[in-house]
């Protein structure tokens, strides 16, 4: 069928999920949603998305997507007794963008080739803002010709593409991403408070660095937050701690030592120890200032995202 007829449906409306459909939607594609908490993915209807009660209804759709929290919620919403390949109907490929670990990624693959469902994994880089912006970045793996069938969607989402294997190597691409995620912001909360301790402020230190060669396209976007303080979550130190030992846990499974993160997932353990779970890590910045004796205010300054 050419993709541009291909019939979508979509498992998991959160801040991610919901922008890439938005996308989607935005560029014309037909498609079916769900969400646990119905009221999330209703505001899609506006764009032209039909909201279903359960992945099962979602089993006539070619292509599914789904984008939910991790191992546990991917097998319900798949293989469970109501999950999408529960019933005669089943889509031809399933795209997955949730991080899991290696084990429950082949029980998915496994489970879903037996019942005639190629998977796709597409683990993606970036937030809600990202998205909006056009720079969300891509990494898929799985069988060539189901990957070939659900590139032109994933094109939708972003500005790139890449495809790294034929099995699950996504996955652990992007946990090798989340865990330096989690290295370089605990990092960059080091080297801004010392900047601060030493009497220059945030916004000043950080205007420097994001034109200097250490600047990405990260530290841009987290400047703002970092800036004034701002930890609406766009990423929580749970999901953090979650990807840290779902990449730590792999890295002892090939025998590659993994120091730095190791150390930075205590760090964030003992965050969320304090209470700061829900929040947006970026707040890895309030822990060592705290660490560091010190009390941190907002700067009140406008500061670009980078992402115009």
């Amino acid at each position: 069928m050419p993709a541009e007829n291909q019939r979508l449906g979509w498992i998991g409306t959160g801040r991610m999920g919901y922008a890439l459909c938005v996308r989607l939607l935005e560029a014309g594609h037909d498609l079916w949603v769900y969400n646990r908490t119905r009221s999330k993915a209703v505001p899609l209807e506006e764009y032209g998305a039909k909201v279903v009660d359960s992945p099962a209804e979602l089993g006539e759709r070619d292509i599914v997507f789904t984008m939910v929290a991790g191992p546990k919620d991917v097998m319900e919403v798949t293989v469970g007794s109501e999950g999408v390949l529960s019933g005669a109907s089943r889509p031809g490929v399933l795209v997955d963008s949730t991080t899991i670990d290696p084990a429950t990624s082949d029980e998915l693959r496994i489970a879903a080739g037996e019942l005639g469902t190629s998977i796709v994994a597409a683990p993606v880089s970036g937030n809600a803002k990202v998205v909006k912006s056009g720079k969300l970045t891509v990494v898929a793996s799985g069988p060539r010709e189901a990957y070939d069938t659900v590139a032109p969607y994933l094109e939708v989402f972003g500005r790139k593409v890449t495809y790294v294997g034929e099995a699950d190597q996504a996955r652990l691409v992007k946990l090798c991403h989340n865990l330096h995620l989690g290295v370089v912001t605990q990092s960059l909360a080091e080297v801004v408070m010392l900047a601060e301790a030493s009497g220059v402020s945030r916004n000043d230190f950080l205007e420097f660095f994001n034109d200097s060669v250490m600047g990405s396209t990260f530290t841009r976007y987290k400047s703002p937050a970092l800036v004034n303080l701002d930890w609406d979550p766009t990423f929580t130190w749970h999901l953090l701690r979650k990807d840290l030992e779902l990449g730590l846990a792999t890295g002892r499974e090939l025998d590659v030592p993994m120091h730095t993160a190791a150390l930075v997932s205590q760090i964030v353990m003992e965050g969320i120890g304090r209470g700061m779970g829900d929040i947006d890590f970026g707040a890895l910045l309030e822990m060592q200032a705290a660490n560091s004796g010190r009390e941190l205010e907002s700067e009140d300054r406008e500061v670009s995202d980078g992402l115009d």
